[in-house]
C-alpha cells in the first residue's frame, strides 16, 4: 500500500493550527496493528508532500504532481480537507469516468468561499472534474439552507446519519456499492468528523449525533471489497484537540483496514 502524507492545514478557513501534524501522528501508530481484522498484515510504503500552508496554490500544485503517477491503490493522510481537490484532480485525470464517496458531517458545498475544506467539492464540481451523479455524501448531518437546496436541485446523493439506524446501514452500503460498480474508479474521502465526537474528539468541528466508528469501519471494510477503488483520504484529524490521540488511533484502524 502507498500511504502519502499531506501535513496541510492552508484551506482550513479558521486558520487554526493542528491538522498539520495529523500524518505523522497517525503514521506513528501503524506499528502498533499486527494485522487487520481480515487477518491480512499490512505492507506500508510512506511518502511525504513537501506542502507550504502559507501558500494553497503552490502547494495544491505539488500534491497533485507528486499523485500524478496514482499506480496500485493509494491512501493519502491529511491534512485538512481541502487537499481533497488536488488530490481528485490528479485521480480524474487517470480515470475517465471516476466517482467519489465522501463521509463527512458537513456537504462541502459551500458556495462563497475559495478553495477551502468547506467547499473542495462544490469547486470540483463546478469546474466538471466530476459529474453529479458520480458523488455520493454520506453521514451528513449539519449544512446550511443553500447547500440543501443545492443538493435537492442537483440530485446529489447523500445518506443522512439519521437515516443510517443500524438496521439499515447494510441497505445503504448495498445501494452505494452498486452506484459505485458503474464508475471506472472511485475515490473515497473520509473526514474523520462523519464520527460522533466521543468517538473523535479530536478535529475542528464537533457535530453531535455522528457514526460510531464501528459504523465507519463496517462502510470502510466493505467498500474496500470494490475492485475500482483506487484512492482513499483521511482528513481533518487533529492532534491537538485530540483526548489521549483517540483520533488519530481511529485514523491509524481505517488505513490497516484498506489494506
Amino acid at each position: 500500500m502507498r500511504l502519502v502524507k499531506i501535513p496541510f492545514n492552508g484551506g482550513a478557513l479558521d486558520k487554526k493550527t493542528g491538522q498539520e501534524l495529523a500524518p505523522e501522528k497517525i503514521a506513528g501508530f501503524l506499528k502498533y496493528f499486527f494485522m487487520n481484522e481480515s487477518g491480512m498484515l499490512p505492507v506500508i510504503n510512506q511518502e511525504t508532500v513537501d506542502v507550504d500552508n502559507s501558500n494553497l496554490e503552490e502547494s495544491f500544485h505539488k500534491i497533485e504532481e507528486q499523485l500524478s503517477n496514482l499506480d496500485g491503490f493509494t491512501v493519502i493522510v491529511g491534512g485538512d480537507h481541502s487537499i481533497t481537490y488536488p488530490c481528485f484532480k490528479a485521480f480524474a485525470k487517470k480515470y475517465s469516468n471516476p466517482g467519489i464517496v465522501v463521509f463527512d458531517a458537513h456537504p462541502d458545498m459551500q458556495d462563497d468561499f475559495k478553495i477551502s475544506h468547506e467547499d473542495y467539492l462544490r469547486v470540483l464540481l463546478n469546474e466538471k472534474v466530476v459529474k453529479k451523479e458520480n458523488i455520493i455524501l454520506v453521514g451528513v448531518r449539519n449544512w446550511s439552507k443553500e447547500e440543501v437546496m443545492f443538493l435537492k436541485s442537483n440530485k446529489i446523493k447523500h445518506y443522512t446519519v439519521k437515516e443510517m439506524s443500524f438496521e439499515i446501514r447494510r441497505e445503504i452500503c448495498d445501494a452505494i456499492m452498486s452506484v459505485a460498480r458503474g464508475w471506472d474508479a472511485f475515490y473515497l474521502s473520509i473526514d474523520i468528523d462523519v464520527l460522533d465526537p466521543a468517538f473523535s474528539p479530536g478535529t475542528g468541528h464537533l457535530e453531535p449525533g455522528g457514526m460510531t466508528t464501528r459504523d465507519l469501519l463496517y462502510f470502510v471494510q466493505r467498500l474496500k471489497l470494490l475492485k475500482n477503488l483506487k484512492a482513499v483520504d483521511i482528513t481533518e484529524v487533529n492532534p491537538k484537540k485530540d483526548v489521549n490521540d483517540i483520533t488519530s488511533k481511529i485514523a491509524a484502524k481505517i488505513i490497516v483496514e484498506l489494506a
